[in-house]
């Protein structure tokens, strides 16, 4: 049943038992993981492409959370441009007040509050909301909700702004986030967040975004839809080239504003490509499929020729890929990633060893299999001696290929 309409859901994929997909493992614990089922399907009703079953919010979202939204140059650069131009869209008037859902370690809002506006972060993950605070960020570190929004309403008044960045499609709960936006913002408030775009996914076939954390998967048909049940309308979108292709939704009450020309030419393309037909989520399906099979045979293939193949970026996302595609170990050595906290530890559900990004230099291995993908270029820019002592990279969407 739609979590968002409650009309029949079509289940179009099933990658079977996967772990959560930022628990990287304590090697002493590795029978501690916790598994469920990820499949993922279509609302025959609303549109909305979400998964079929939901991970308990507290397993994912926890002091532990790995994640830093300012570990890579590019985002910060995002993060830092979004704030300037948010401020000049939308804060007029005497001390506007902006709120943040999923603030993590506060990149977007240090900006903002560097020009001393009024700000208000919400951070469920205890340890990112922390750091934030250190960079003189305000958060509340909880989850947002309808309640939350009525006690953030009381302490500091209406938000002028709301925003979030990779969060609102990680909330099943879309209800009481909508009642809580009516409750918070003023009414000449907008809401703007942005997450992975659906179409890019398809197009790509970035099957590596469907995780325990992308509860939702948006087009702008299924975010109109979904906001209309609430009183809220897109009156803009935005096409955004991080994270593998992402939309930018800004929201107001109905009736508050026109919606811009861009609203009316990307739903005119959504229905031109078919986002909601069955038979796009079928070919998507046999890309996923053909995928697996290029990628395993290829890695195979290199390890019988007894060349070393390591991954770049222990991601969220490259749990889907090593567990539905079942690489292991014997496959690929280990992972470097920059983040401190993964280092020492396994991969989520198939314990491929964490080591620092330093690590690929001793010695360089023959292939490197991108799974930080969508920070492509910076990456092969800082490992560009990687390349020049002869080693490989592999991708694999939207099609394996060696690079």
């Amino acid at each position: 049943m739609c979590r968002v309409c409650g009309g029949p859901v079509r289940q179009f994929f099933d990658f079977g038992r996967q772990p959560l997909s930022d628990a990287f493992v304590d090697p002493d614990r590795v029978d501690e993981e916790y598994f469920y089922r990820l499949a993922v399907g279509l609302c025959e009703s609303c549109g909305m492409t979400q998964l079929l079953d939901e991970v308990p919010r507290d397993r994912m979202f926890h002091e532990a959370y790995p994640y830093h939204s300012s570990g890579s140059a590019h985002m910060r650069r995002h993060f830092e441009q979004t704030a300037g131009r948010l401020s000049r869209a939308h804060l007029r008037g005497d001390d506007p007040f902006v709120v943040e859902i999923g603030c993590n370690d506060g990149v977007m809002l240090r900006a903002l509050a560097k020009e001393g506006i009024r700000h208000l972060g919400v951070e469920p993950s205890g340890g990112v909301a922390e750091l934030a605070r250190q960079q003189g960020v305000r958060v509340r570190n909880t989850f947002f909700e309808e309640g939350t929004a009525a006690e953030i309403r009381a302490a500091d008044g209406p938000a002028d702004l709301v925003y979030s960045a990779n969060t609102i499609c990680h909330i099943p709960y879309l209800d009481s986030v909508f009642r809580g936006l009516d409750t918070l913002l003023a009414p000449h408030g907008v809401f703007v967040f942005e997450d992975p775009y659906l179409g890019d996914i398809l197009e790509r076939t970035t099957f590596d975004q469907i995780y325990d954390e992308h509860f939702y998967f948006f087009t702008l048909t299924s975010v109109r839809t979904a906001a209309a049940r609430y009183g809220f309308e897109v009156v803009d979108v935005e096409r955004l080239p991080v994270h593998g292709g992402e939309l930018r939704y800004t929201l107001r009450r109905a009736g508050r504003g026109a919606p811009s020309p861009a609203v009316a030419e990307l739903a005119a393309e959504e229905e031109r490509r078919g986002l909601c037909r069955p038979e796009v989520f079928e070919g998507f399906a046999a890309g996923i499929e053909r995928i697996r099979t290029d990628l395993t045979d290829l890695l195979r293939g290199l390890r019988a020729d007894g060349k070393r193949v390591v991954g770049y970026g222990a991601t969220a996302k490259s749990a889907t890929v090593t567990n539905y595609c079942g690489i292991g170990p014997e496959l690929i050595e280990w992972v470097c990633d920059a983040t401190p906290a993964k280092h020492g530890r396994l991969t989520p559900g198939t314990h491929i060893p964490v080591r620092p990004t330093e690590a690929l230099t001793e010695p360089y291995p023959d292939y490197a299999v991108l799974f930080a993908w969508n920070h492509a270029e910076e990456i092969m820019a800082k490992e560009r001696l990687f390349r020049e002592s002869g080693g490989r990279w592999i991708v694999y969407a939207p099609e394996v290929r060696v690079i």
